[in-house]
């Protein structure tokens, strides 16, 4: 699955699969100026660490384009950059694109506008092809470590519409039954946004892996029933010793896994690792709108008055984590040690 981020020449547009939507309906939302880039984020058109630096590289090629006639353009450029980078606090990738491009930019400063607008877009491209390339290499790192008959649990949406393509998560799911081994996987329902519900359950039907979607609270009940061999979860941001931050609950599950005996993988990018960050408390943890919690669709669903907590994420600590898969291999404590090898 690789058609929810495609950029258009003839639109000369990102165009989006408005995951808002599925799996009921499937929409597409285009993205013509940074505002479009920026809302497309924080609304959660698109999500999924990776995917949000695709489309972050893409949109740093559309800011260049917005502000073309513009005379003064370096610092109005500099100023669309940081509107994306600052969209969503907690996935890592969304600045790490845009450094990129930036690091591109200061290497070629003689660039004039249009110059550095078509180069950027074609960086933008080789991003998105490398990011899928990628996604096949945690697959391939990470395939292994499932057994023929495992039934593994995921927590929230870490797939294919979380990246380019293929997934982190998900990838050695499909690279385990590529090698022809049976493998199920428990989607668990992720609330409030249902990413594991709506998105993971979505793409693996489609795919024709069998998967079954779990209430949140379930999860003890089948790791204690041994309805579950492995976890693999995806990650929004890895500190330099290994804690990880990925969608809410998932902190629940790692502990529930340490209970119970079964083996909890995170799989992510190596740019999803951040070794500027020391360790998970220092991680930003978003706080978004109440209306996620208090309705689902059109429906309220809590008391009016009745305050709500709605944290975007947790952070793992890495003592809970058996490995963590790459796409050059994978890592297991100390996690400091194997960050900092992986950076030298």
């Amino acid at each position: 699955m690789t058609e929810h981020i495609q950029y258009s020449p003839e639109h000369d547009a990102l165009v989006l699969l408005d995951q808002r939507y599925l799996p009921l309906r499937e929409e597409f939302f285009l993205c013509k100026t940074v505002k479009d880039i920026c809302e497309a984020l924080v609304v959660m058109v698109v999500r999924g660490a990776p995917a949000i630096g695709v489309t972050a590289a893409y949109g740093c090629y559309l800011a260049a384009r917005e502000i073309s006639g513009v005379a003064d353009w370096k610092p109005a450029l500099a100023d669309k950059l940081e509107q994306i980078a600052s969209a969503r606090p907690t996935a890592v990738n969304l600045r790490w694109a845009v450094r990129l491009m930036q690091a591109e930019w200061a290497r070629h400063p003689e660039f004039t506008l249009d110059e550095l607008s078509v180069f950027w877009l074609a960086k933008a491209k080789v991003v998105h092809a490398e990011d899928i390339a990628t996604c096949k290499a945690i697959g391939a790192s990470g395939a292994d470590l499932i057994a023929d008959g495992d039934t593994v649990m995921t927590h929230c949406n870490a797939g294919a519409l979380a990246t380019a393509g293929y997934g982190t998560a998900l990838a050695p799911i499909r690279a385990a039954i590529a090698q022809g081994k049976r493998v199920q996987v428990i989607a668990n329902e992720t609330r409030p946004f249902l990413q594991g519900a709506r998105l993971t359950a979505y793409e693996l039907h489609k795919d024709g892996i069998p998967v079954k979607v779990a209430c949140d609270n379930a999860c003890a009940l089948l790791m204690q029933r041994g309805l579950v061999q492995k976890v693999i979860v995806g990650a929004d941001r890895i500190a330099a010793n290994g804690d990880a931050a990925n969608k809410i609950g998932t902190f629940g599950v790692a502990l529930l896994a340490k209970e119970f005996a079964v083996p909890f993988f995170v799989a992510a990018p190596v740019s999803t690792i951040d070794p500027e960050t020391a360790d998970g408390s220092l991680i930003p943890i978003e706080d978004r709108t109440p209306r996620e919690v208090t309705h689902i669709g059109a429906t309220q669903i809590t008391p009016d008055g009745v305050g709500v907590f709605n944290f975007a994420f947790d952070v793992t600590p890495a003592r809970l984590i058996h490995g963590i898969i790459t796409e050059r291999g994978v890592l297991t404590a100390s996690y400091t040690e194997a960050i900092a090898k992986l950076f030298k």
